[in-house]
């Protein structure tokens, strides 16, 4: 498909800035400027040099967020703990910034996973999904992306999550270039998107600063999405491409280097050795390929206003920056050069992060995206089907309650037909399932889309992996670390009975298809009693198939096998939309088809609860 370039020029002129853009189908040529012979002579002529100031702005980990509004509870964010989220806010943030150093100086850039994790932006892939830049719809976030002036964008590896002719029709619609020098063609191994775009910056009695952007996208996209992109595209190492790249973007004359990373800072990797290359790796660039001046940092929706790493082979400093995510922070780095020795050199890098919920929307942005927006609130909120009881998960953390078990059955459900016909269709399938959240709720009567998918807040996908009886024991033993060891005459406090402070509820884990006892009372690793499979002692060496979330069954708390365990199956849809789906298919939710007790709470045998 031919890479979208509209408007590239036409804008570039008219912010006094060229552009090269590099991709699978060539490049477009940077127009070229040189400096007034008699202006821009800087130290060699013993005049003190030209200096420039440049910003750099950067988003990542949007996931959907447009506006600052939560689907799942029909209402704006406005808590300690997402504050406020969304592209309307930051476009504010952006302007203000813009203003301070100069429209003409000031680069916007974003380190992906832009297109999934909202119901408005499940809605334009799903419901009804964008087909390009000549009909269909108008997918929001490149409706708002484009409004407020984008340069270039990393892909993050959830922009993979709904098969690649979903992102074809998205990059179509933007008019800035996604970039990842690490997406190319599985056969020809050349690049898939566009590596890299080259900007020149008009600076007033000197040389133009020409500013090379490199986009890096995260190998474990290879794992993740493997239904979407095996055979189609291949994904290497962040710092084997930037080897490659960076070294390129200077040869052509670049003046300042800034990297665009859909990858964590520190080195750590989720996937174990499925993937010969780091999942979170930006520090390591920064470290190891010399020619880089900033990076943008995502992935792993963590804040980090500044962070310094030193080149081992040169001894400069990269400066790095991680806007936290979904648009509640934005990153601004400032990057101050010189002109000496007939060209650009920098001097200086500094970062810092700045808040959303310290402005208003932009009216604009928010107007231009309001049509799509209202059609989604008034999708979510309508009814999809009935609950024949009320179930809450308050009780989900020490309790086996039915909204877990409906979880579970939903997952399990979705993993036996999937495997119908297999060679894996006889064994037996057990589920995971974690409290997410101790607020979820369906109500009796009437169910909304929004109800149903309240219920998983995060945006997992469903895998399936083979474990054997013994490997079920030691899932469920690392899991029961979740609760205090507890004497069996020591009062209980059930605000104190778990570790939550240490280990958070979405790493405790429920399984359906077995039943148990968990005996707080022994200490870690001796706690699962009574395990067995339809009434039977569970046999170590027998195979079961279990229903995981992707981040779970990647590593994710590091739960024992799960990650290392052979895969049948996985799906790229997210499990909310895999319950709503389930919900709309049978139309009632019957706690007593599916609840009962499949595990308790005991004290040296002791029920704790009735």
């Amino acid at each position: 498909m031919p890479l979208n370039r509209r408007d590239f020029i036409n804008r570039s002129a008219a912010t006094g800035a060229g552009v090269a853009l590099a991709g699978a189908a060539g490049a477009v040529a940077a127009p070229t400027a040189q400096a007034d012979p008699g202006t821009g002579a800087g130290k060699a002529q013993g005049r003190p040099p030209k200096t420039f100031s440049l910003r750099v702005l950067g988003t990542t980990d949007l996931h959907g967020h447009a506006l600052n509004w939560d689907y799942f509870t029909n209402a704006e964010y406005d808590d300690a703990a997402h504050n406020d989220v969304g592209l309307a806010k930051i476009a504010t943030l952006v302007e203000q910034a813009r203003a301070e150093k100069g429209h003409d100086r000031t680069l916007l850039i974003d380190a992906g996973d832009i297109i999934q994790g909202t119901q408005l932006s499940y809605y334009y892939a799903r419901v009804e999904p964008i087909t390009g830049a000549r009909s269909g719809p108008r997918h929001p976030m490149a409706l708002a992306m484009n409004q407020m002036r984008y340069d270039a964008a990393a892909l993050g590896n959830h922009e993979f999550n709904y098969g690649i002719p979903l992102l074809r029709a998205f990059q179509e619609q933007c008019d800035f270039p996604l970039l990842a020098a690490n997406a190319v063609d599985a056969t020809t191994l050349k690049p898939a998107f566009p590596p890299y775009l080259v900007k020149e910056i008009k600076v007033q009695g000197a040389a133009p600063l020409k500013v090379g952007i490199l986009g890096l996208t995260n190998p474990g996209i290879a794992i993740w999405d493997k239904a979407n992109v095996q055979g189609k595209m291949a994904f290497p190492g962040l710092v084997e491409q930037a080897r490659t790249y960076v070294p390129k973007l200077r040869a052509m004359g670049c003046d300042v280097v800034v990297l665009t990373d859909h990858s964590g800072l520190d080195g750590d990797t989720s996937y174990g050795d499925a993937v010969p290359y780091p999942e979170n790796a930006s520090s390591l660039v920064a470290a190891q390929v010399p020619g880089i001046d900033a990076i943008l940092v995502g992935h792993t929706h963590r804040e980090v206003a500044s962070r310094t790493v030193v080149n081992e082979e040169t001894g400069k400093s990269v400066v790095l920056s991680e806007p936290l995510c979904w648009g509640e922070r934005l990153s601004v780095f400032d990057i101050d050069v010189e002109f000496d020795r007939g060209r650009w050199h920098v001097v200086s890098v500094t970062a810092e992060v700045r808040n959303a919920n310290t402005v208003a929307e932009d009216p604009a942005v928010a107007k231009l995206v309001k049509d799509e927006h209202d059609k989604v609130v008034a999708y979510v909120n309508q009814i999809i089907g009935t609950c024949k009881e009320a179930m809450s998960a308050a009780q989900s953390t020490y309790k086996d309650t039915p909204i877990i078990d409906f979880l579970n059955l939903v997952q399990s459900d979705t993993v036996k037909k999937a495997l119908a016909g297999t060679a894996y269709a006889s064994l037996p399938v057990l589920s995971e399932a974690s409290p997410f959240s101790r607020s979820a709720s369906i109500p009796a009567g009437n169910v909304s889309l929004r109800d149903v998918a309240g219920l998983y807040i995060y945006e997992n996908t469903l895998d399936a992996k083979i474990l054997t009886g013994a490997q079920v024991k030691d899932y469920l033993e690392w899991s029961a670390a979740y609760f205090v060891q507890t004497a069996p005459d020591a009062p209980v406090d059930i605000s104190k009975i778990t570790n939550a402070n240490n280990t958070p509820d979405y790493s405790y884990d429920v399984l359906s298809g077995v039943s148990y006892d968990i005996d707080i009372a022994q200490p870690v690793g001796s706690r699962i009693v009574g395990l067995t499979f339809q009434g039977a002692p569970i046999d170590p060496a027998a195979q079961f198939v279990l229903a995981v979330n992707n981040y779970r069954s990647s590593g994710g708390s590091n739960y024992p096998h799960v990650a290392a365990a052979q895969s049948v199956w996985s799906n790229s849809d997210e499990i909310r939309n895999t319950i709503i789906a389930w919900v709309q298919a049978n139309g009632t939710i019957d706690p007593a088809t599916f609840g009962g007790d499949q595990w308790r709470l005991t004290r040296a045998g002791v029920p704790l609860f009735g």
